[in-house]
């Protein structure tokens, strides 16, 4: 019987999704995915999901730094696989910090495997500055109404 961890029954739609088709140099020496292209499907995912809320398309305006990533493995990938990879601001803000979940998941139709979990905290920062600041009232509002529930996706 397959774990239970790599099922999230239901699965909802999150706020923000991509389809990431993995490809040659995502393979590692054992053929399936190297876990270090996450962090990099993350980062994509992120920039796609925030500028927008920023009003921006330059990567140069971004207002975050971050603070902590960390990405649960749960079923290999293979060369050819095609992934959705889902986004969602975790439930609560702070006052500065915010968290990012992440799902990766099969993207075919009627198959719920969950292939990783990852989660990105978010400080917003000041680059001028060279500190952090609150999160715009706007910006807050934005991410609270695509907010989730951390603790539906397994972390507390």
């Amino acid at each position: 019987m397959p774990d239970p961890s790599l099922f999230s029954p239901p699965l909802t739609p999150w706020p923000f999704h991509r389809t990431i088709p993995i490809i040659y140099h995502d393979i590692d020496a054992l053929n399936h995915l190297n876990h270090a292209a996450y962090f990099r499907f993350m980062e994509t995912l992120r920039c796609d999901y925030y500028l927008p809320l920023l009003g921006h398309s330059d990567p140069t305006k971004l207002d975050i730094i971050v603070a902590e990533a960390t990405c649960r493995y749960l079923a290999p990938v293979v060369y050819g696989q095609e992934l959705l990879g889902e986004l969602a601001p975790a439930r609560p803000l702070g006052r500065t910090s915010f968290t990012l979940l992440y799902r990766f998941r099969s993207n075919l139709p009627n198959d719920p495997t969950v292939y990783a979990r990852g989660r990105i905290v978010l400080v917003s920062f000041d680059y001028e500055k060279n500190r952090k600041k609150e999160i715009p009232a706007d910006l807050r509002r934005l991410l609270e109404k695509d907010a989730i529930d951390q603790a539906s996706e397994g972390w507390t």
